[in-house]
């Protein structure tokens, strides 16, 4: 099996488990149902992950990966941190919605400690992002003199809030711009303050 066919099966069983898990949740999905899903043997769904465990843990790494790669790319097309902040919110909201099964099932089923290291990793990162955004407008004047670690913690939380409201309600009563407005307006200088 040459490297690109690997990844190719690869990325095709991981988007098998995640309908799978899904539909079965993590406790009845097994990787007879997952390799049936993905059009691969159980042998050869073995060949990329050890068990249950590791699959599902790839899969929710991958999704952070892919959150991250959206944020990035959103990111090198704005052009300023007041954007920068609302691509970030609306990116984070935005992928929460079209993920929300597999948070739900993170939230019901398996709990937030599942793959805990890595999830508090990838946090951390993510607020370091936002603090760093926070910085760059208070550098450059377009946002008032606030702590950025305090202000990333609190925009952050707010964002974490949204996703356990989705767990909880399954669903999110206000756009992404109701998020984004009630953010800027704090952070916003405003006539020389």
């Amino acid at each position: 099996m040459n490297k690109r066919s690997a990844e190719e099966t690869k990325k095709n069983i991981l988007e098998a488990a995640q309908s799978v898990f899904t539909e079965h949740g993590y406790a009845q999905a097994s990787m007879r149902i997952i390799a049936r899903a993905a059009g691969t043997s159980v042998g050869g769904l073995y060949l990329h992950f050890r068990n249950k465990e590791e699959l599902y843990l790839t899969l929710v790494q991958d999704r952070m990966k892919m959150l991250n790669d959206l944020t990035e790319e959103a990111l090198f097309k704005v052009d300023g941190p007041a954007e920068a902040i609302a691509a970030f919110i609306s990116i984070s909201i935005e992928f929460a919605r079209k993920n929300k099964e597999m948070l739900i099932l993170q939230g019901r089923e398996l709990g937030f400690s599942f793959g805990l290291d890595r999830k508090r990793a990838f946090l951390r990162e993510r607020r370091e992002l936002l603090a760093d955004i926070v910085r760059k407008g208070i550098n450059t004047g377009v946002f008032r003199e606030c702590d950025a670690d305090e202000t990333a913690w609190i925009i952050f939380n707010m964002l974490r809030g949204v996703v356990v409201s989705m767990v909880i309600d399954e669903e999110v009563l206000c756009p992404a711009e109701a998020y984004i407005d009630m953010v800027l307006h704090g952070l916003l200088r405003r006539n020389g303050r």
